[in-house]
Protein backbone atom coordinates (compact mmCIF):
# COMPACT_ATOMS: atom_id res chain seq x y z
CA UNK A 1 0.00 0.00 0.00
CA UNK A 2 2.88 2.37 -0.63
CA UNK A 3 1.84 3.72 -4.04
CA UNK A 4 -1.70 4.92 -3.53
CA UNK A 5 -4.09 6.53 -1.09
CA UNK A 6 -7.39 5.13 0.09
CA UNK A 7 -10.39 7.00 1.41
CA UNK A 8 -13.94 6.33 2.48
CA UNK A 9 -17.15 8.33 2.76
CA UNK A 10 -20.16 7.49 4.87
CA UNK A 11 -23.52 6.55 3.37
CA UNK A 12 -26.41 7.08 5.78
CA UNK A 13 -29.90 5.62 6.07
CA UNK A 14 -33.03 7.65 6.75
CA UNK A 15 -32.25 7.74 10.49
CA UNK A 16 -28.76 9.12 9.79
CA UNK A 17 -27.19 5.85 10.87
CA UNK A 18 -24.24 4.59 8.86
CA UNK A 19 -25.45 2.10 6.25
CA UNK A 20 -22.22 1.72 4.30
CA UNK A 21 -19.01 3.43 3.19
CA UNK A 22 -17.99 4.22 -0.34
CA UNK A 23 -14.35 3.25 -0.85
CA UNK A 24 -12.50 5.93 -2.79
CA UNK A 25 -9.24 5.59 -4.68
CA UNK A 26 -7.23 8.71 -3.93
CA UNK A 27 -3.94 8.28 -5.73
CA UNK A 28 -2.55 10.37 -8.57
CA UNK A 29 -0.90 7.66 -10.64
CA UNK A 30 -4.10 6.54 -12.36
CA UNK A 31 -6.21 8.72 -14.62
CA UNK A 32 -9.71 7.70 -13.59
CA UNK A 33 -11.15 9.32 -16.72
CA UNK A 34 -9.60 6.48 -18.75
CA UNK A 35 -11.42 3.18 -18.36
CA UNK A 36 -8.31 1.02 -18.44
CA UNK A 37 -6.66 3.03 -15.65
CA UNK A 38 -9.89 3.28 -13.65
CA UNK A 39 -10.09 -0.52 -13.90
CA UNK A 40 -6.55 -0.80 -12.52
CA UNK A 41 -7.48 1.56 -9.68
CA UNK A 42 -10.41 -0.69 -8.74
CA UNK A 43 -8.18 -3.76 -8.91
CA UNK A 44 -5.71 -1.95 -6.63
CA UNK A 45 -8.44 -1.26 -4.09
CA UNK A 46 -9.66 -4.85 -4.21
CA UNK A 47 -6.27 -6.48 -3.79
CA UNK A 48 -4.48 -4.10 -1.45
CA UNK A 49 -7.20 -2.74 0.81
CA UNK A 50 -10.03 -5.25 0.76
CA UNK A 51 -8.22 -8.58 0.54
CA UNK A 52 -4.91 -7.77 2.28
CA UNK A 53 -5.87 -5.06 4.75
CA UNK A 54 -9.24 -6.60 5.54
CA UNK A 55 -12.64 -5.15 4.87
CA UNK A 56 -13.54 -5.07 8.58
CA UNK A 57 -10.76 -2.62 9.41
CA UNK A 58 -11.81 -0.29 6.63
CA UNK A 59 -15.61 -0.29 6.99
CA UNK A 60 -16.17 -2.12 10.30
CA UNK A 61 -19.38 -4.17 10.10
CA UNK A 62 -20.86 -2.08 7.30
CA UNK A 63 -20.97 -2.65 3.56
CA UNK A 64 -18.41 -1.23 1.15
CA UNK A 65 -19.52 0.50 -2.06
CA UNK A 66 -16.83 -0.08 -4.68
CA UNK A 67 -16.73 1.52 -8.13
CA UNK A 68 -16.48 -0.98 -10.98
CA UNK A 69 -15.86 -0.18 -14.63
CA UNK A 70 -17.33 -2.08 -17.57
CA UNK A 71 -14.01 -3.88 -17.92
CA UNK A 72 -14.17 -4.93 -14.26
CA UNK A 73 -17.65 -6.36 -14.85
CA UNK A 74 -16.57 -8.27 -17.95
CA UNK A 75 -13.54 -9.62 -16.07
CA UNK A 76 -15.86 -10.58 -13.18
CA UNK A 77 -13.67 -8.82 -10.63
CA UNK A 78 -16.49 -8.59 -8.02
CA UNK A 79 -16.53 -12.39 -7.69
CA UNK A 80 -13.33 -12.18 -5.61
CA UNK A 81 -15.22 -10.26 -2.93
CA UNK A 82 -17.81 -11.40 -0.35
CA UNK A 83 -21.31 -10.63 -1.62
CA UNK A 84 -22.59 -9.93 1.90
CA UNK A 85 -20.09 -7.10 2.42
CA UNK A 86 -19.93 -5.12 -0.80
CA UNK A 87 -22.15 -3.12 -3.12
CA UNK A 88 -21.10 -3.21 -6.76
CA UNK A 89 -21.30 0.39 -7.94
CA UNK A 90 -21.60 0.51 -11.73
CA UNK A 91 -20.02 3.67 -13.10
CA UNK A 92 -22.06 5.98 -15.26
CA UNK A 93 -19.73 5.71 -18.28
CA UNK A 94 -20.20 1.95 -18.70
CA UNK A 95 -21.25 1.12 -22.25
CA UNK A 96 -24.24 -1.14 -21.81
CA UNK A 97 -24.39 -4.04 -24.24
CA UNK A 98 -25.56 -7.66 -24.10
CA UNK A 99 -22.32 -8.87 -22.48
CA UNK A 100 -22.59 -6.28 -19.69
CA UNK A 101 -26.27 -7.11 -19.14
CA UNK A 102 -25.57 -10.86 -18.94
CA UNK A 103 -22.73 -10.39 -16.45
CA UNK A 104 -24.82 -8.08 -14.28
CA UNK A 105 -27.67 -10.59 -14.39
CA UNK A 106 -25.25 -13.30 -13.23
CA UNK A 107 -24.01 -11.14 -10.33
CA UNK A 108 -27.59 -10.48 -9.30
CA UNK A 109 -28.45 -14.19 -9.39
CA UNK A 110 -25.41 -14.91 -7.21
CA UNK A 111 -26.77 -12.55 -4.56
CA UNK A 112 -24.65 -9.43 -5.06
CA UNK A 113 -26.10 -5.98 -4.38
CA UNK A 114 -25.79 -3.61 -7.34
CA UNK A 115 -25.98 0.17 -7.57
CA UNK A 116 -25.98 2.56 -10.54
CA UNK A 117 -23.83 5.66 -10.11
CA UNK A 118 -24.87 9.18 -11.25
CA UNK A 119 -27.99 7.73 -12.82
CA UNK A 120 -29.89 9.36 -15.68
CA UNK A 121 -33.01 7.60 -16.93
CA UNK A 122 -32.20 6.79 -20.57
CA UNK A 123 -33.10 3.92 -22.87
CA UNK A 124 -29.53 2.61 -22.53
CA UNK A 125 -29.91 2.09 -18.77
CA UNK A 126 -33.49 0.77 -18.67
CA UNK A 127 -32.47 -2.89 -19.23
CA UNK A 128 -30.46 -2.79 -15.99
CA UNK A 129 -33.28 -1.54 -13.79
CA UNK A 130 -34.66 -5.02 -13.15
CA UNK A 131 -31.30 -6.16 -11.76
CA UNK A 132 -30.05 -3.22 -9.68
CA UNK A 133 -30.94 -2.60 -6.05
CA UNK A 134 -29.82 0.99 -5.52
CA UNK A 135 -29.76 4.04 -7.79
CA UNK A 136 -27.49 6.96 -6.94
CA UNK A 137 -28.69 10.44 -7.85
CA UNK A 138 -26.18 13.28 -8.13
CA UNK A 139 -28.38 16.00 -6.65
CA UNK A 140 -25.62 18.59 -7.08
CA UNK A 141 -25.86 18.25 -10.86
CA UNK A 142 -29.66 18.40 -11.03
CA UNK A 143 -32.16 21.12 -10.31
CA UNK A 144 -34.84 20.52 -7.68
CA UNK A 145 -37.40 19.91 -10.41
CA UNK A 146 -35.15 17.46 -12.27
CA UNK A 147 -34.53 15.58 -9.02
CA UNK A 148 -38.25 15.46 -8.28
CA UNK A 149 -39.07 14.24 -11.81
CA UNK A 150 -36.56 11.39 -11.79
CA UNK A 151 -37.61 10.28 -8.30
CA UNK A 152 -41.22 10.10 -9.49
CA UNK A 153 -40.22 8.01 -12.51
CA UNK A 154 -38.12 5.61 -10.45
CA UNK A 155 -40.94 4.97 -7.99
CA UNK A 156 -42.28 2.49 -10.54
CA UNK A 157 -39.18 0.31 -10.09
CA UNK A 158 -38.24 -1.85 -7.05
CA UNK A 159 -35.09 0.14 -6.26
CA UNK A 160 -33.76 2.13 -3.33
CA UNK A 161 -32.68 5.73 -4.00
CA UNK A 162 -29.38 7.12 -2.77
CA UNK A 163 -28.92 10.90 -2.92
CA UNK A 164 -25.24 11.75 -3.25
CA UNK A 165 -23.43 15.09 -2.88
CA UNK A 166 -25.95 16.27 -0.31
CA UNK A 167 -24.44 19.53 0.91
CA UNK A 168 -26.74 20.70 3.71
CA UNK A 169 -29.04 19.39 6.42
CA UNK A 170 -31.93 21.26 4.80
CA UNK A 171 -31.27 19.48 1.52
CA UNK A 172 -31.20 16.15 3.36
CA UNK A 173 -34.60 16.88 4.90
CA UNK A 174 -36.08 17.77 1.50
CA UNK A 175 -34.76 14.58 -0.09
CA UNK A 176 -35.96 12.56 2.89
CA UNK A 177 -39.46 13.92 2.33
CA UNK A 178 -39.23 13.07 -1.38
CA UNK A 179 -38.59 9.43 -0.50
CA UNK A 180 -34.84 8.92 -0.81
CA UNK A 181 -33.58 5.97 1.22
CA UNK A 182 -29.85 6.70 1.58
CA UNK A 183 -27.73 9.84 1.70
CA UNK A 184 -24.11 10.67 0.97
CA UNK A 185 -22.23 13.96 1.12
CA UNK A 186 -20.66 16.48 3.47
CA UNK A 187 -23.91 17.70 5.03
CA UNK A 188 -23.15 16.11 8.42
CA UNK A 189 -19.95 18.10 8.79
CA UNK A 190 -21.77 21.41 8.41
CA UNK A 191 -23.64 22.82 11.42
CA UNK A 192 -27.36 23.42 11.34
CA UNK A 193 -27.26 26.83 13.02
CA UNK A 194 -30.05 27.57 15.50
CA UNK A 195 -30.19 31.24 16.41
CA UNK A 196 -30.27 32.02 20.12
CA UNK A 197 -29.64 28.41 21.10
CA UNK A 198 -29.00 27.91 24.83
CA UNK A 199 -26.80 25.19 26.26
CA UNK A 200 -28.49 22.63 28.48
CA UNK A 201 -27.26 21.80 31.97
CA UNK A 202 -25.16 18.84 30.82
CA UNK A 203 -23.71 20.88 27.99
CA UNK A 204 -22.85 23.70 30.37
CA UNK A 205 -20.83 21.28 32.51
CA UNK A 206 -19.23 19.85 29.39
CA UNK A 207 -18.20 23.30 28.16
CA UNK A 208 -16.69 24.08 31.57
CA UNK A 209 -14.70 20.85 31.42
CA UNK A 210 -13.57 21.47 27.85
CA UNK A 211 -12.41 24.95 28.82
CA UNK A 212 -10.59 23.68 31.90
CA UNK A 213 -8.66 20.83 30.26
CA UNK A 214 -7.40 23.17 27.56
CA UNK A 215 -6.24 25.80 30.05
CA UNK A 216 -2.44 25.49 30.30
CA UNK A 217 -2.61 26.37 34.02
CA UNK A 218 -5.29 23.85 34.96
CA UNK A 219 -4.70 21.78 38.11
CA UNK A 220 -5.81 18.27 39.08
CA UNK A 221 -8.15 19.54 41.77
CA UNK A 222 -10.07 21.82 39.38
CA UNK A 223 -10.66 18.97 36.91
CA UNK A 224 -11.78 16.67 39.70
CA UNK A 225 -14.28 19.22 41.00
CA UNK A 226 -15.82 19.99 37.60
CA UNK A 227 -16.26 16.33 36.68
CA UNK A 228 -17.53 15.36 40.11
CA UNK A 229 -20.27 18.00 39.95
CA UNK A 230 -21.92 16.29 36.95
CA UNK A 231 -23.17 12.73 37.36
CA UNK A 232 -23.19 11.96 33.64
CA UNK A 233 -19.63 13.14 33.05
CA UNK A 234 -18.42 11.33 36.16
CA UNK A 235 -20.00 8.06 35.07
CA UNK A 236 -18.71 8.29 31.50
CA UNK A 237 -15.19 9.16 32.57
CA UNK A 238 -14.92 6.38 35.14
CA UNK A 239 -16.57 3.85 32.85
CA UNK A 240 -14.19 4.77 30.06
CA UNK A 241 -11.02 4.72 32.13
CA UNK A 242 -12.01 1.43 33.74
CA UNK A 243 -12.37 -0.17 30.31
CA UNK A 244 -9.84 -2.60 28.94
CA UNK A 245 -8.66 0.07 26.49
CA UNK A 246 -6.19 1.41 29.06
CA UNK A 247 -4.97 -1.98 30.33
CA UNK A 248 -4.37 -0.59 33.82
CA UNK A 249 -3.43 -3.05 36.61
CA UNK A 250 -6.41 -2.24 38.84
CA UNK A 251 -9.73 -0.49 38.50
CA UNK A 252 -10.04 3.24 38.99
CA UNK A 253 -11.91 4.09 42.18
CA UNK A 254 -12.47 7.83 41.86
CA UNK A 255 -12.02 10.85 39.62
CA UNK A 256 -9.02 11.96 41.70
CA UNK A 257 -7.51 8.50 41.32
CA UNK A 258 -8.09 8.61 37.55
CA UNK A 259 -6.46 12.00 37.10
CA UNK A 260 -3.44 11.22 39.26
CA UNK A 261 -2.92 7.76 37.75
CA UNK A 262 -3.03 8.72 34.07
CA UNK A 263 -1.35 12.10 34.30
CA UNK A 264 -2.53 15.48 33.11
CA UNK A 265 -1.72 15.12 29.39
CA UNK A 266 -3.56 11.82 29.05
CA UNK A 267 -6.50 13.12 31.07
CA UNK A 268 -6.70 16.18 28.80
CA UNK A 269 -6.96 13.98 25.73
CA UNK A 270 -9.70 11.73 27.07
CA UNK A 271 -11.62 14.60 28.63
CA UNK A 272 -11.67 16.26 25.22
CA UNK A 273 -13.10 13.12 23.65
CA UNK A 274 -15.62 12.38 26.37
CA UNK A 275 -16.73 15.99 26.51
CA UNK A 276 -17.35 15.98 22.77
CA UNK A 277 -19.48 12.88 23.17
CA UNK A 278 -21.48 14.58 25.92
CA UNK A 279 -21.97 17.84 24.07
CA UNK A 280 -24.22 16.62 21.32
CA UNK A 281 -26.97 14.24 20.38
CA UNK A 282 -25.76 14.35 16.80
CA UNK A 283 -25.32 11.09 14.84
CA UNK A 284 -22.48 8.83 15.91
CA UNK A 285 -20.79 9.35 12.55
CA UNK A 286 -20.16 13.03 13.29
CA UNK A 287 -18.13 12.29 16.43
CA UNK A 288 -16.35 9.47 14.61
CA UNK A 289 -15.30 11.86 11.84
CA UNK A 290 -14.03 14.36 14.43
CA UNK A 291 -11.94 11.66 16.13
CA UNK A 292 -10.45 10.41 12.87
CA UNK A 293 -9.57 13.97 11.88
CA UNK A 294 -7.91 14.68 15.25
CA UNK A 295 -5.93 11.44 15.31
CA UNK A 296 -4.74 11.91 11.74
CA UNK A 297 -3.52 15.44 12.61
CA UNK A 298 -1.63 13.93 15.55
CA UNK A 299 -0.03 11.12 13.55
CA UNK A 300 1.07 13.39 10.71
CA UNK A 301 2.55 15.79 13.26
CA UNK A 302 4.63 12.91 14.63
CA UNK A 303 6.07 12.34 11.13
CA UNK A 304 7.05 16.02 11.08
CA UNK A 305 8.63 15.75 14.56
CA UNK A 306 6.05 18.13 16.06
CA UNK A 307 4.23 17.92 19.41
CA UNK A 308 1.40 15.44 18.67
CA UNK A 309 -1.00 16.49 21.46
CA UNK A 310 -1.08 20.05 20.15
CA UNK A 311 -2.19 18.93 16.69
CA UNK A 312 -4.71 16.45 18.09
CA UNK A 313 -6.35 19.39 19.86
CA UNK A 314 -6.44 21.45 16.65
CA UNK A 315 -8.03 18.56 14.78
CA UNK A 316 -10.75 17.79 17.30
CA UNK A 317 -11.67 21.42 18.01
CA UNK A 318 -12.06 22.07 14.28
CA UNK A 319 -15.31 20.05 14.51
CA UNK A 320 -16.70 22.03 17.44
CA UNK A 321 -19.09 24.07 15.28
CA UNK A 322 -20.87 20.96 14.05
CA UNK A 323 -21.02 19.46 17.53
CA UNK A 324 -22.46 22.58 19.18
CA UNK A 325 -24.47 24.01 16.26
CA UNK A 326 -22.58 27.27 16.64
CA UNK A 327 -20.32 29.26 14.30
CA UNK A 328 -16.77 28.03 14.80
CA UNK A 329 -15.44 31.40 16.01
CA UNK A 330 -18.22 31.63 18.62
CA UNK A 331 -17.61 28.03 19.75
CA UNK A 332 -13.85 28.57 20.09
CA UNK A 333 -14.44 31.87 21.89
CA UNK A 334 -15.72 29.92 24.91
CA UNK A 335 -12.33 28.25 25.40
CA UNK A 336 -9.02 29.65 26.74
CA UNK A 337 -7.01 28.65 23.67
CA UNK A 338 -3.56 29.83 22.69
CA UNK A 339 -3.49 32.10 19.65
CA UNK A 340 -1.82 29.57 17.36
CA UNK A 341 -4.61 27.00 17.94
CA UNK A 342 -7.35 29.48 17.10
CA UNK A 343 -5.47 30.80 14.06
CA UNK A 344 -4.84 27.27 12.79
CA UNK A 345 -8.55 26.43 12.96
CA UNK A 346 -10.05 29.75 11.85
CA UNK A 347 -7.49 30.91 9.30
CA UNK A 348 -5.62 27.69 8.45
CA UNK A 349 -2.35 29.52 9.13
CA UNK A 350 0.85 28.21 10.64
CA UNK A 351 2.00 24.61 10.54
CA UNK A 352 -1.07 23.56 12.53
CA UNK A 353 -3.29 25.23 9.94
CA UNK A 354 -1.39 23.56 7.11
CA UNK A 355 -1.77 20.10 8.64
CA UNK A 356 -5.46 20.69 9.36
CA UNK A 357 -6.03 21.94 5.81
CA UNK A 358 -4.24 18.86 4.51
CA UNK A 359 -6.39 16.49 6.58
CA UNK A 360 -9.59 18.32 5.60
CA UNK A 361 -8.55 18.11 1.95
CA UNK A 362 -7.97 14.38 2.27
CA UNK A 363 -11.25 13.93 4.15
CA UNK A 364 -13.28 15.67 1.44
CA UNK A 365 -10.95 14.74 -1.43
CA UNK A 366 -9.95 18.19 -2.57
CA UNK A 367 -6.82 17.40 -4.63
CA UNK A 368 -5.60 21.00 -4.62
CA UNK A 369 -5.32 20.87 -0.80
CA UNK A 370 -3.49 17.54 -0.62
CA UNK A 371 0.13 18.58 -0.98
CA UNK A 372 2.70 18.08 1.75
CA UNK A 373 6.17 17.34 0.44
CA UNK A 374 7.43 15.86 3.69
CA UNK A 375 4.69 13.19 3.74
CA UNK A 376 4.75 10.15 1.49
CA UNK A 377 1.62 8.28 0.34
CA UNK A 378 2.63 5.43 2.66
CA UNK A 379 2.74 7.77 5.67
CA UNK A 380 -0.63 9.30 4.78
CA UNK A 381 -2.32 5.98 4.11
CA UNK A 382 -1.01 4.40 7.31
CA UNK A 383 -2.03 7.44 9.37
CA UNK A 384 -5.54 7.38 7.91
CA UNK A 385 -6.09 3.67 8.51
CA UNK A 386 -4.63 3.85 12.03
CA UNK A 387 -6.92 6.80 12.75
CA UNK A 388 -9.97 4.82 11.65
CA UNK A 389 -9.00 1.86 13.81
CA UNK A 390 -8.29 4.08 16.83
CA UNK A 391 -11.58 5.99 16.44
CA UNK A 392 -13.50 2.71 16.29
CA UNK A 393 -11.96 1.59 19.58
CA UNK A 394 -12.78 4.94 21.16
CA UNK A 395 -16.41 4.83 20.00
CA UNK A 396 -16.82 1.32 21.37
CA UNK A 397 -15.70 2.50 24.79
CA UNK A 398 -17.70 5.69 25.21
CA UNK A 399 -21.14 4.40 24.25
Amino acid sequence: MTNFLIGRQQIFNRKLEIYAYEILFRGHEYDLAQESQATQATNQIVTDTILELGINQLVESHRAFINFTGQNILEKTPLSLPKERIVIELLEDIKVDLRIINNIKELKQLGYTLALDDFVLTDEWRPLLEYVDIIKLDVLQMSEQETLDIIKQLKHYPVKLLAEKVESHQQYEQLLELGCDYFQGFFLSKPNIVEGRRLGINQTAAIRLLAAVNNPNVEFLELTQIISQDVTLSFKLLHYINSAFFAIPRRIESIRHAVSYLGLNEIKRWCNILTFASLSNKPKALLQTALIRAKMCELLARHLSEEPEHYFLIGILSSLDSILDLPIDEALGQLPLTADVAIAILEKNGLGGEILQFVLGFEQWLPQAIHFKALTPAMINTAYLESIDWANQIMNNIE
